[in-house]
């Protein structure tokens, strides 16, 4: 039953740690990444859409991202999602194609991308923190309900803050990972 409950709080903070990952791979460091485009939403076919399910996304160059619609009449929808979306890529429209040079980050657009990903990383603590409390919650109710012993709610408070610290390092891994990409030239 604890073995149950440590598994699906691990799980629930795996998730927490995978979900900072994806959103790290959406800040823009300089170089082109089809990653860039991953939070792009499109208006298409009456609902909105990712834009990687109405069109192919390619890095050709290292400072070029080019993303190719599937269906010509959702070119200008998909230049619309992407100024929208602010990722200060400026689309170059050639037919199905459209292009995406990736300038350059200055200093200040630098500093500003690792204050964002810093905040990406403390979200992601607080949601490691908070399957934390809830897994700290239900040992005290097992308790209370004579399901688990004093010895195994003191034990399951101790595995639990393993875990934590454990997700805890991993987020803050990444993010050392992330300021070092975002702030090399």
């Amino acid at each position: 039953m604890l073995d149950q409950l440590y598994k699906d709080a691990r799980e629930s903070m795996d998730k927490s740690v995978s979900a900072i990952q994806r959103e790290f791979m959406a800040v823009r460091t300089g170089k082109a990444s089809a990653h860039l485009l991953d939070t792009v939403r499109v208006d298409a076919y009456g609902a909105k859409m990712p834009l990687n399910q109405v069109a192919t996304i390619s890095v050709p160059e290292p400072r070029l991202l080019v993303v190719q619609a599937f269906d010509k009449t959702t070119v200008g929808n998909i230049v619309k999602a992407i100024q929208t979306a602010d990722l200060g890529l400026n689309p170059m429209v050639e037919g199905q194609i459209i292009r995406l040079p990736v300038p350059a980050l200055n200093e200040e657009r630098r500093k500003e991308l690792v204050r964002h990903c810093k905040n990406i990383a403390e979200e992601g603590r607080v949601s490691v923190r908070n399957h934390r409390r809830e897994l700290n919650e239900t040992l005290k109710k097992m308790q209370k309900e004579k399901s688990i012993s004093e010895d195994q709610e003191a034990d399951g408070h101790d595995e639990v803050q393993k875990m934590t610290d454990e997700h805890i390092k991993k987020i803050d891994e990444l993010l050392i990972i992330k300021e070092k990409e975002v702030m090399e030239v």
